[in-house]
């Protein structure tokens, strides 16, 4: 995919990365290693999580009653 900022728009590429990468994790079409890679980190991917209200636990609240019940 390309995408086309005009010159006048001071941005990187890490600031666009990171905010579809953490849309697209959070929406679980990525896993949390394929969003990282995307946005072209490691470990401080999953520390800027919090700077875009991310969660880096994305799984129904459903579950976790599920799995609480299984424990």
């Amino acid at each position: 995919m390309t995408l086309n900022i005009p010159d006048n728009v001071d941005l990187d590429n890490s600031q666009v990365a990171m905010p579809v990468a953490s849309v697209l994790y959070e929406n679980g079409k990525l896993s949390l290693g394929q969003a990282a890679e995307l946005a072209g980190l490691t470990r401080t991917f999953i520390e800027l999580f919090g700077s875009y209200n991310v969660s880096v636990f994305n799984f129904p609240t459903s579950e976790i009653s599920s799995d609480v019940a299984n424990a």
